[in-house]
């Protein structure tokens, strides 16, 4: 119990921290203590049916009123827009208990994030209610085999044909691929030049669009691939403002990066609890794995990690919050070191365990599966640098004209 207890005060110590307000303090409590119950028996075991779990954790999630939060009013939780600490906080919570868990939540958020963020009001009465009881899954359509980093080179295209578009192309790697009941899509518009993009929601029943295949990664996750043949889409389906789809992509990415971070910062602290009970616990040479030096040196290593971490993925959840329109630098910061620091804490954990670290089952092995696709999705580490230091240099040139 002791050990519990002490858990628990090192998992919720930083919501102290100013970044937030009781209204958030009191959501990270509830939802935890709700997780536990609602959502640990779900995600107890690695599933058979990775679709029908999906399915469940969504609806679950609908139905004990979280989706709200990634759907902003009147469609969901005050204030009108999405408040990213609280998602964060979420996403946080859930990786400590399990990544499917996760990313069942926040791919409700990025999926309908663009129609959130950027779409007429009949898209958002159309779509955001649904998503907000867990009763519609949502998807972000934008990566291609050879347009990943790069989304701008992009091959799928959108013409215009009619009182609508018409689309031919396929995206790769696309999470809820199969089980989405639509997908935001974005696409080149043919004939608006190298620069001109076009976001679309597409329903997963619209002729023209099918699920090609699979894609199997190294966790349990719905991953797959879309082929567009002559698939036909009303004007109304424009998300934003055609030529713009690429401000509605890096938009979305900007509010929902920071949360990636959280995701990690989630594992991070799971594999340092893990870390520090087994530390306690194990016996070597006549004394605890926690006596020696050199164990004592590593966990507060580890601990340095989770704690910078946090401090960057909120600094820019709060400045987002807090008004301003972009924080493309503070979200590439928070997701970059979030990520990168989580790998090596986790994977400190593994060597602290030795051999029972790379047992499959283990929380420190699953973690270890877990953690190194965050490195890549919603832009990789090395675009996050180079986000950076694009920011950086941008803002020394602005400064040396002033």
């Amino acid at each position: 119990m002791a050990v519990t207890a002490g858990r628990e005060e090192m998992a919720l110590a930083h919501l102290a921290w100013p970044f937030f307000d009781d209204a958030h303090r009191t959501f990270a409590r509830e939802l935890r203590a709700w997780a536990a119950t609602d959502i640990a028996p779900l995600v107890a075991h690695e599933p058979s049916d990775v679709d029908a779990t999906f399915r469940t954790l969504v609806r679950a999630f609908g139905d004990g009123g979280w989706l709200r939060y990634v759907v902003p009013e009147p469609h969901g939780v005050v204030p009108e827009s999405l408040d990213v600490r609280t998602v964060c906080l979420a996403r946080e919570t859930l990786g400590q208990l399990s990544g499917m868990a996760d990313f069942a939540f926040a791919m409700q958020g990025l999926g309908s994030g663009p129609i959130s963020l950027f779409g007429t009001p009949e898209l958002k009465r159309r779509y955001l209610p649904r998503v907000a009881i867990g009763e519609a899954i949502a998807a972000f359509a934008i990566s291609e085999a050879l347009a990943g980093s790069d989304v701008s080179a992009m091959q799928t295209v959108a013409r215009r044909e009619g009182s609508g578009y018409i689309i031919e192309g396929r995206k790769t790697w696309i999470s809820n691929a199969g089980i989405a009941d639509f997908y935001v899509v974005f696409a080149r518009l043919e004939g608006g030049g190298d620069r001109s993009f076009i976001a679309l929601v597409v329903d997963a029943d619209n002729p023209g669009l099918d699920v090609s295949e699979r894609v199997v990664v190294n966790t349990p996750h719905p991953l797959g691939t879309l082929d567009f043949n002559g698939c036909r889409v009303p004007e109304d389906a424009v998300v934003g403002e055609p030529g713009k789809g690429m401000r509605v992509a890096l938009g979305t990415l900007d509010v929902f990066r920071s949360t990636v971070g959280a995701a990690a910062l989630g594992f991070a602290r799971r594999a340092l609890e893990e870390a520090t009970a087994h530390a306690l616990a194990r016996h070597a040479f006549g004394k605890r794995l926690a006596d020696f030096q050199l164990t004592q040196a590593k966990l507060a290593e580890m601990a340095m990690q989770v704690d910078a971490s946090a401090l960057l993925v909120y600094r820019a959840a709060w400045t987002r919050d807090a008004g301003a329109e972009r924080v493309t630098r503070e979200a590439a910061m928070a997701k970059l070191h979030a990520t990168e620091g989580a790998q090596r804490v986790i994977d400190d954990a593994v060597q602290l365990f030795g051999g029972r670290g790379v047992v499959v089952g283990e929380p420190v092995e699953r973690l270890y599966r877990e953690i190194r696709a965050l490195r890549i999705y919603e832009g990789t580490s090395e675009i996050q640098k180079l986000v950076i230091a694009g920011q950086l240099i941008a803002a020394a040139e602005e400064n040396q004209k002033g």
